[in-house]
């Protein structure tokens, strides 16, 4: 009689637990971005505070707080300014475009016309029946895309009050996060349903994949798209600032890579006779943004985290499908914790548990943590 009421109390507790915990996503959903990257921002920044914390022992609060000033000086203080710079140039690329001086259709059409006449009947005769439907489809969806980058950006502008509450409350959380992530990550790691040495993999397996995503991706991205943005306003592109943004967000994509903002544009200026900027584009597009990636990310990063590309690739497009920008990091998330806990399963099944640290292979990469 006991067990089944301790059976029925169990069940009753996880009930409660499971409801609860629905109820709290709930009331919160509307930060749910924010408490994300909070999160995110401690993790990454926590070695920094663990240097100030030395300096300054006991003084947690003190270390905390210079951290967050640091966290905001360097990071939150320059991504406002370029992003308000990009909004700038979003909207003005959509004046454009509804004015029409901006038109896509031309741009196409010269593309086209300096071709070879043979692969202009190749063009005609293939894909969508004819050239001009290609053309008009291809246009319509630039077209499309830059209006609704636009209007996002006027959204954002229209719900600037949201956002600095949002904002604020971010940098709130981040604060207490990083003072108190030294007994809130045991704590959590400890109430997991799960075995020990299972829950302290995935712990690792979450912090390593963050940390590479945002030191190793993040920044490499954003140093991709600066170069791109210099690049294209040194052969006097409009918008160059914009253009960058996209090749930054381009770079987050592995195999695709930056190379599908900076080719076609390459290639549209050697068409309309404008050779030399064409030239500097591919050749800083080839040794310079190319490199990059090959330079900063083992500096980065150290070692990979043993998601195969392919699946960074599909991960990454469809977070940010799903939760927007924050699917840059939850996309690659889902996956590398998807890969650990089949490789757990597999592995109890066979009867081996390694310990919590040992590195697993993955599509034949290297499944440990990057070094710090």
């Amino acid at each position: 009689m006991s067990i089944r009421r301790e059976r029925v109390e169990n069940g009753g507790l996880i009930l409660f637990l499971a409801l609860i915990t629905i109820s709290l996503t709930l009331v919160v959903s509307s930060f749910i971005g924010a408490l994300l990257w909070a999160a995110l921002a401690a993790l990454l920044f926590q070695p920094l505070f663990q240097r100030l914390l030395a300096r300054w022992p006991d003084h947690r609060n003190r270390a905390a707080a210079v951290t967050l000033l640091i966290i905001t000086v360097a990071v939150v203080i320059p991504a406002v300014i370029v992003a308000s710079l990009v909004v700038d140039q979003a909207a003005g690329v959509y004046g454009q475009i509804r004015s029409g001086q901006i038109n896509f259709a031309v741009y196409f059409q010269q593309v086209h016309d300096a071709l070879p006449e043979r692969l202009q009947d190749m063009l005609d005769s293939s894909g969508y029946g004819s050239f001009e439907r290609a053309q008009a489809r291809i246009s319509q969806a630039l077209s499309s895309s830059a209006s609704m980058l636009a209007s996002r950006a006027f959204s954002i502008g229209a719900n600037a009050a949201a956002f600095l509450l949002a904002f604020g409350v971010g940098l709130y959380v981040t604060y207490f996060l990083l003072r108190d992530g030294e007994r809130i990550g045991p704590a959590v790691v400890r109430a997991l349903p799960l075995q020990s040495e299972v829950a302290h993999r995935l712990s690792d397996k979450f912090v390593s994949v963050v940390r590479a995503t945002i030191k190793g991706s993040g920044v490499v991205a954003l140093v991709q798209g600066a170069l791109g943005a210099i690049t294209f306003w040194i052969v006097g592109l409009p918008a160059a600032l914009l253009w960058g943004m996209l090749m930054a967000i381009a770079a987050l994509l592995p195999a695709v890579g930056p190379a599908i903002i900076w080719g076609p544009v390459a290639i549209y200026l050697l068409a309309t006779g404008a050779i030399w900027q064409g030239i500097v584009v591919i050749a800083s597009g080839v040794l310079v943004i190319g490199l990059a990636d090959n330079i900063l990310r083992p500096m980065l990063v150290g070692r990979d985290t043993g998601i195969p590309d392919w699946l960074v690739l599909v991960t990454t497009l469809g977070g940010i499908d799903l939760v927007g920008l924050s699917g840059i990091v939850v996309g690659p998330l889902a996956g590398a914790l998807f890969i650990t806990g089949w490789q757990i399963l597999t592995e109890q099944r066979s009867g081996r548990t390694p310990d919590a640290g040992e590195p697993v292979p993955a599509s034949g990469t290297s499944a440990s943590p990057p070094r710090e």
